[in-house]
């Protein structure tokens, strides 16, 4: 529960900087929020909608092993009852900056378009090298795409929802403490918190799950301190990316742009994973550990999975 009581010590947090004036496009003083108001009301939804299915997951299912008799479909509906919502609630729940616009310029679907196609992407490719690089497997009872389950599609999207939007706020941040310094100090700033943060969530995320029984690794230790590291690689990507999304006064991205935008980020995602999959190899020994150095990418026909 402590990471509930850390995302609402962080909300309360930029609630407390914030000077915003509603109706006017760019008139937000907080040194937290986005100037564009349909962002800056998309990123506050996703931020407070986190507790709800954290709070399920980990809050309760969890802890009290409900799991224990779940079976396909109650897996099933734990994701969707967790992921759902981040599409209905702002779909029946409009704020005032989104009111006026069309759907499709509104910041909540362009997040959502974004995070979809690279959660997707990172589910369907990037589980198999946690096979086949860090010893991870599901055994949970659960249906499936490309041997993944469906369930964590699901959750990886709302999980990925709160990552990128707290990046957002703590890079847009870290810029306004820097703005004094150097061009490039302010690149070596905002590209050391960017790994920082990215090796904390991912490590906090292999902490976070460590109770459930069905998610399982060769060896924890290792994954804790280096397997993050390997995970981490999603988001040194995806986290400068995705903050550019309507982000300048002035430069709104259309979904054409997003889409393509986050098939990009994926697609280097892909390289980094595979060139420490070639170089690095293994970070515990697994069965056909020598098969995964071998050319080629892990879910081709000839390697495990």
């Amino acid at each position: 529960m402590g990471f509930l009581i850390l995302i609402m010590f962080f909300f309360l947090l930029v609630c407390a900087e914030a000077d915003c004036k509603p109706g006017l496009e760019y008139a937000c003083s907080s040194l937290w929020l986005a100037p564009n108001p349909s962002k800056r009301w998309g990123e506050l939804f996703f931020l407070l909608y986190t507790p709800f299915w954290l709070t399920l997951c980990l809050g309760i299912v969890v802890p009290y092993k409900l799991y224990e008799n779940f079976t396909e479909l109650e897996y099933l509906l734990l994701a969707l009852i967790s992921a759902v919502p981040a599409f209905l609630i702002p779909m029946l729940v409009s704020g005032k900056a989104d009111a006026s616009i069309p759907w499709k310029d509104r910041y909540w679907v362009k997040a959502s378009v974004w995070i979809i196609i690279f959660s997707y992407v990172g589910n369907y490719f990037w589980t198999h090298y946690f096979f086949t690089v860090l010893g991870a497997s599901y055994t949970f009872p659960s249906w499936k795409m490309n041997n993944v389950p469906h369930t964590t599609f699901l959750l990886t999207h709302v999980c990925f929802l709160f990552y990128h939007v707290s990046s957002n706020m703590t890079l847009r941040r870290l810029r306004h403490a820097v703005a004094g310094l150097p061009q490039n100090l302010q690149l070596v700033a905002e590209a050391t918190w960017i790994l920082a943060l990215s090796y904390f969530i991912a490590f906090l995320e292999t902490i976070a799950i460590s109770n459930f029984p069905y998610y399982e690794f060769v060896d924890r230790d290792v994954m804790y301190k280096v397997g993050s590291l390997f995970y981490a690689i999603y988001f040194f990507v995806s986290f400068p990316m995705f903050m550019r999304i309507d982000e300048k006064p002035g430069n709104k991205w259309d979904l054409p742009r997003v889409a393509v935008d986050a098939l990009g980020a994926a697609m280097l995602v892909t390289i980094i994973l595979d060139l420490w999959r070639i170089f690095l190899g293994p970070i515990v020994p697994v069965r056909d550990s020598q098969q995964c150095l071998q050319p080629g990418l892990p879910w081709f026909p000839g390697h495990p999975v």
